[in-house]
């Protein structure tokens, strides 16, 4: 049994046929591919898990020969669909010391010098938002977790702030357009949402809020603004949702996982006011800033509130919550974690800021370009103006089977992988870009399928 644990010949060999494979991955594209049915994987793997083991040669075989090329890789340049993530070389490399460094990230007394550099990105976050001095956080796995953890901070403050009185229902305000895992949320904590109407451009305007929260008997704890939403990449109008958040005492929570790292793009930082405001912000890395899955950045104006909100007392956690040090683990629904902000901090003190700064204008220009190429094609028509780096555009006269065809075809020549949406209820062809590697060639290609 103890050889599982044991460093050894055997293990020295796998180790190097391990770093073979990531060397090699690193250096080419897994191609786009189908993605199998179970059975084909079952007929194809076989039984993996068995009584006496396959060993090293034959489990990464089996992954590097089957399993692998049965998955579709976010970082291909023509992946384009959902939200991908196109991860830096360095942070990639870095992910693979952190596996092997039995790095706990929960506590500072496990973990300092993880939690030191997590905190060095969670303070250049919040100090790009405008954020005061003092803010942060910590990394959790993704923004549903990141939007959850931050609401239920959100509602602690305001039960202490009704000294512990609470309405017969709690209800956060959001947008029809904000992010499913806030209605999600929602359920878990057994709190209800107050749907605001969005404008035309998909936003979450201060007009239409405040209407709204007009007609409520002040049960509203929270606002969940969004600074990119996922399906059309709009920025809600966050100075005019903060001034109603400030005069009425609300906690504002900034749903920026797929666009508040495009406050390092001076192109269209002013597109961003009103964000220095937020309570909370959620910022995921493995998005605009190029970091491996899974990572989300949870950021609080007032971490002592959250902490109170999220802290777990238990004996065996007495002398860790004695202290006043900087505990991950008290900021989110979480306890045990990795800390999986490092592969930023890594790539970040590698390449520097600007880097970054530069890699997201390469991206906004790229969309601007697409968009230019869509209005140049008179099959073709886009819906909304670009603010961030998704694109939606309908294909005239097409139904949402040729829509169906269209993607299956482009996946099925390994072209790109692309997934259609609605808008208005209207089946439409949507576009994002988070991969510096991909060019406006790889989009011609994508759109003169619809030819």
């Amino acid at each position: 049994m103890r050889s599982m644990h044991e460093d050894s010949e055997a293990t020295r060999a796998l180790a190097a046929a391990i770093f073979e494979h990531a060397l090699t991955r690193l250096g080419s594209d897994q191609p786009l591919d189908m993605t199998p049915t179970p059975l084909e994987l079952d007929r194809r793997a076989g039984a993996t898990i068995t009584g006496d083991g396959l060993g090293g040669d034959e489990a990464l075989r089996i992954w590097k020969e089957i399993l692998a090329p049965a998955t579709i890789p976010i970082d291909h340049p023509g992946f384009i669909a959902v939200v991908p993530g196109a991860a830096t070389k360095a942070s990639m490399l870095f992910d693979l010391v952190l596996n092997v460094s039995a790095t706990y990230g929960g506590t500072w007394i496990e973990g300092a010098g993880a939690v030191w550099a997590e905190n060095q990105v969670l303070a250049w976050l919040a100090g790009l938002a405008g954020m005061p001095e003092g803010s942060g956080g910590c990394f959790v796995t993704g923004g549903t977790a990141g939007n959850l953890s931050a609401l239920v901070a959100a509602r602690h403050a305001a039960t202490i702030a009704r000294h512990g009185a609470r309405p017969a229902r709690w209800r956060v305000a959001a947008a029809e357009s904000a992010h499913s895992s806030v209605a999600t949320a929602a359920r878990v904590m057994d709190v209800d949402v107050l749907a605001v109407p969005m404008d035309g451009r998909g936003r979450l305007t201060g007009a239409a809020l405040r209407h709204a929260l007009d007609d409520t008997d002040d049960d509203v704890f929270a606002v969940v603004a969004t600074a990119g939403s996922t399906n059309v990449g709009i920025i809600d109008e966050l100075d005019a949702i903060a001034a109603i958040c400030r005069d009425r005492r609300l906690w504002l929570h900034v749903d920026g996982a797929y666009g508040a790292a495009a406050l390092l793009a001076p192109s269209i930082r002013d597109r961003f006011r009103g964000i220095e405001h937020a309570d909370s912000l959620t910022v995921d890395p493995h998005k605009l800033l190029f970091s491996p899955f899974d990572a989300c950045a949870l950021i609080y104006r007032d971490p002592a509130n959250a902490r109170e909100a999220h802290i777990q007392e238990a004996s065996y956690l007495e002398t860790m919550n004695a202290t006043s040090d900087w505990n991950p683990s008290d900021f989110a629904i979480h306890l045990s974690r990795r800390p999986r902000g490092l592969p930023l901090w890594f790539s970040l003190a590698i390449h520097g800021t600007h880097a970054y700064r530069d890699a997201i204008e390469s991206l906004l220009t790229l969309t601007r370009s697409v968009a230019d190429e869509i209005r140049a094609r008179p099959e073709l028509e886009l819906l909304l103006e670009p603010e961030l780096s998704v694109v939606v555009f309908r294909r005239v006269g097409w139904t949402k089977g040729d829509y169906e065809s269209w993607w299956r075809g482009l996946l099925h020549d390994h072209i790109a992988f692309v997934q259609p949406s609605s808008w208005n209820g209207e089946n439409v062809a949507r576009l994002c870009f988070t991969n510096p590697r991909t060019t406006i060639d790889h989009i011609r290609t994508v759109l003169d399928a619809m030819a």
